[in-house]
């Protein structure tokens, strides 16, 4: 009876001990989830602010040649200083990416590019709010996309909280009491946009997990910087230096005003912060936050771009936020509270 006895307190011991591991697993798993969400927030709030920054920068005369490449040739320096750093810094020997990584990377960050450039873009075409309401189409085109790729429809809570927060982006533009001229081509520049931001978040989340999250943003920098550089010599370097080239673009453009010299008063009067908030933190956060979060959830998470950005253009632009518009950025901050609630209720349980 007593070796019985034993046997049974020895199994009981087991069972708490195995118990007492899978708790501190959940634990774990839910913090890692909750480093993401605040990653990701992060740096959608911070890519956010980037819009008034740029809308300012054209008052003063900048193309969207100027502004995205003074962005990303400043961004790319930044990085490239934060990794020597790291390199040289790092008491253990960092990860580097194999020549198929390299690829995949650079691949991917033409989608950085070609972000910035087509929001950058519609925004010459269409009011500022109605392009952050396109850009925000990555929402549900993130979980669309997350189901399509795992065969599954998405959870109910992922339905609800795109719900709400397509509803909320609704009313925090004020789009349903506008008189708006919406012009096709704006359209289609922010639906491209928005499209890209998507591609952008899903390589953050699949692409070089096992990389520094400084090595793998500075990669993928460099393959937006050949989209970005590419794009201002085909709209205004190379038109200004070759007659040729001036002659194709003035037989698909309805304006010349791009055709001129490269202001490089750009690099310090807006590319700093342009690189900063465009170029070096938001890669950096995604990267780090996307993995944790999910895809889903990160997609959801980084509708925090459009409340910070309505608040900036406020303080900085002057542009009157009405009440109902607040409402809408309201319901956004409640789906995102929403899910996390959701997903820590899951884990207690």
């Amino acid at each position: 009876m007593a070796e019985i006895s034993r046997a049974s307190i020895k199994y009981e011991d087991n069972i708490y001990n195995t118990a007492g591991d899978c708790w501190l697993l959940i634990r774990k798993m839910d913090k890692n989830i909750l480093k993401g969400v605040l990653f990701v927030g992060l740096g959608s709030a911070i890519y956010g602010m980037l819009a008034t920054f740029v809308k300012l920068s054209y008052k003063d005369g900048y193309t969207t040649s100027e502004v995205t490449v003074s962005q990303f040739v400043i961004g790319f320096l930044g990085l490239l200083i934060l990794n020597v750093i790291q390199t040289s810094t790092s008491q253990k020997k960092l990860e580097m990416p194999d020549r198929k990584q390299i690829k995949q990377l650079l691949l991917a960050g033409t989608s950085l590019g070609c972000t910035s450039l087509f929001y950058y873009i519609s925004v010459q075409y269409i009011n500022v709010s109605i392009a952050i309401v396109l850009l925000m189409q990555s929402v549900w085109l993130s979980v669309v996309l997350e189901s399509v790729l795992t065969r599954t429809f998405p959870q109910l809570r992922k339905v609800i909280a795109v719900c709400i927060v397509i509803i909320g982006t609704l009313l925090a533009t004020n789009i349903i009491n506008m008189e708006i001229d919406l012009d096709w081509r704006g359209l289609l520049w922010g639906l491209a946009a928005a499209c890209s931001f998507t591609i952008t978040m899903f390589t953050s989340n699949r692409i070089g997990t096992n990389l520094p999250v400084l090595r793998k943003s500075i990669i993928m920098v460099t393959g937006g910087s050949a989209v970005v550089f590419l794009f201002s010599f085909f709209t205004q370097i190379g038109p200004f230096s070759f007659e040729s080239l001036r002659e194709i673009y003035q037989n698909y453009a309805e304006s010349t005003a791009p055709i001129k010299a490269f202001d490089f008063s750009i690099f310090w009067s807006y590319g700093f912060v342009l690189a900063l908030f465009g170029t070096i933190l938001p890669p950096i956060l995604f990267n780090l936050g996307f993995p944790k979060a999910g895809l889903g959830l990160g997609s959801i998470i980084s509708s925090l771009e459009l409340p910070v950005s309505v608040t900036m253009a406020h303080v900085l632009l002057g542009e009157e936020v009405l009440l109902i518009q607040w409402l809408g950025i309201f319901l956004i901050l409640m789906a995102i509270v929403l899910m996390n609630i959701t997903i820590k209720n899951r884990s207690l349980h």
